[in-house]
This record gives structure tokens, sequence and C-alpha cells, in this order.
């Protein structure tokens, strides 16, 4: 019976198979065979350079840029956005009015499209936008901070490399936490309420209660929520690429805005070939990393 039911699974699986190595490890294919030459998409591939396109890239001062901006972020998304995920999960996970309301409005954002998001924020921060008015009704309603006060705030929000950055991180922030809400929320909702009875009946009180009871047992949910935000953070183009496009100066700069930068702007197919390995295989080693550890 075991060897009889090969056949079948060969069968089942060959679909499956078949789409993951036209999509997935023959672009990767690809990539290696171009990453290798110094080729600008066009004509056949004849300029054999060996790693030489490798070495420029870690060598490069931009593209290692480019990677601290991306660990900045999953650094950040770790530190502020999963607790304020988490936060909001177990306030909407109590018997409040309205909560499916609100737990709709706060998922809506990751509904939209990158692109839209996008757009919409970028005229938001933009110099005079409703960030900056927001901030001027602000100051004017609060005693004593004068004009000059207000003004000395606000910032160019997408024009100052010392802040781009962050407003960028603030921007995928409201984009991507309800997602990770959601899926706490869900985490939340698998906990038995035996548990959490049984711990108020033995005296803990409510930080007592999600400490050594509801953390540990939503510990694979947040692994999920860590995952995913490492994985996100290494790879985020579109939003980047539709608000700033890198800018200003390259402080927005991120793994994949570069690589689309040299390989489609500048027609280094080669050169954009040793970049797509060099995230896959840093995206790989972190993956692995974490699985393990």
């Amino acid at each position: 019976p075991g060897r009889a039911s090969w056949p079948v699974l060969a069968v089942l699986l060959l679909p499956a198979l078949a789409v993951y190595g036209f999509f997935v490890i023959y672009p990767i294919a690809q990539s290696l065979r171009f990453s290798v030459y110094r080729w600008n998409g066009l004509g056949p591939l004849t300029d054999f350079i060996g790693l030489d396109n490798f070495a420029e890239a870690l060598g490069s001062s931009d593209f290692r840029a480019a990677i601290l901006h991306c660990f900045i972020i999953a650094g950040l998304s770790l530190l502020l956005q999963l607790p304020f995920a988490l936060a909001l999960a177990v306030i909407l996970n109590q018997k409040l009015v309205g909560r499916r309301f609100l737990r709709t409005m706060f998922f809506a954002p990751y509904v939209l499209s990158e692109v839209v998001t996008g757009v919409v924020w970028r005229q938001i921060l933009r110099p005079g936008g409703l960030a900056d008015e927001v901030i001027q009704f602000g100051g004017s309603i609060i005693p004593g901070l004068g004009p000059e006060a207000v003004d000395e705030f606000i910032r160019p929000w997408l024009g100052d490399p010392d802040v781009a950055l962050y407003s960028l991180f603030f921007v995928l922030t409201w984009k991507y936490f309800g997602l990770h809400m959601v899926l706490l929320l869900a985490g939340l909702q698998q906990i038995p309420k035996d548990l959490t009875e049984a711990a108020a009946i033995d005296g803990a009180g409510p930080w007592q209660t999600f400490r050594y009871v509801t953390l540990p047992l939503l510990g694979p949910t947040i692994r999920i929520s860590v995952c995913l935000m490492i994985i996100g953070s290494l790879h985020v183009f579109d939003l980047v690429w539709v608000t700033t496009k890198g800018g200003p100066i390259g402080s927005t700069q991120t793994m994949a805005t570069y690589l689309i930068d040299f390989g489609f702007g500048r027609n280094r197919f080669g050169y954009a070939g040793a970049l797509s390995i060099v995230i896959f295989s840093l995206s790989m080693v972190l993956a692995l990393l974490y699985q393990r550890y």
C-alpha cells in the first residue's frame, strides 16, 4: 500500500511543484545567472565578470545604508508597532460598545493598496499639508504655546533627511498595525477563559493574569507577527517608492528600492541580479535563525 501511494502523491504534488519551480526556483536561478555578468538587459550574456557585482554591492556605502534602514524599520516595528498592536488587541478583546466597528476601522488601512496609501500620505505630509495644519491648530489651542514654538516643531516631514525615515515608519505603522492587531486578537480569542478565571480565583490581578497566563499562551501568535514584521521590513518597497523613491539623498532608501533603481532605472540588470541574491540570502539566513532560536 505504501508503494502504491507514491504515484498518487506524485500526481497530486506535481502541479504545485511545477508552479513553485516556475515562479520561485527559476527566477532565483536566473538572477544568480545574471549576477555574474555585466548586462544591461538587452542582447546576449557575454561580458562575464564573476563575483565583481557582489563585491560592488557589498562595498557600496549606499547599499549598506539601505540595509541599515531596513533594520531600523524592523527594530522600530518590534519596539513600537508590535506593543501598540498588542495593546489594541487586548482592549478590543473586552466587552466594549462598538468594538466590532473599532476592529473594522483599525483594520481598514491594511486593506488599502500601498500605492493609494503612499499618495494620500505624501499629500498629508507635504509642506503646508494636513499634518502641518493639525499641528498649528493644536498649538493655537494649547495655552502658553506661541506660533514660534509651533513653527519650530514643524518639519518638511518627507524632505528632511533627519526625519524622513521616521515619517515613513509612521506611515508603515498606520498601514500594517491593523494586520498584527487582528492576528493577536485571534490569538487572544483562542485562549480558554477557564484559565483566566482560575487565575482570578487564585487571587491574580489583571497584570499578573496577563503576564503569567495570557502572554505565554499568546507566544506562538506573537512569533508569527515578529517574523512577518522582520521579513516585511527587509522587503518593503511599494509604499517607499510611491512616497519618497528612497529620497531625500537616499535617507529612506531600502534594499528593494535600491535594487529597482539600479535594475530598471539605470539598466544594470546584472548588478541588480547580484543585489537580489544578497537580499534573498539575507532574508533566508534571518528566517532560518529565527526558526532555529
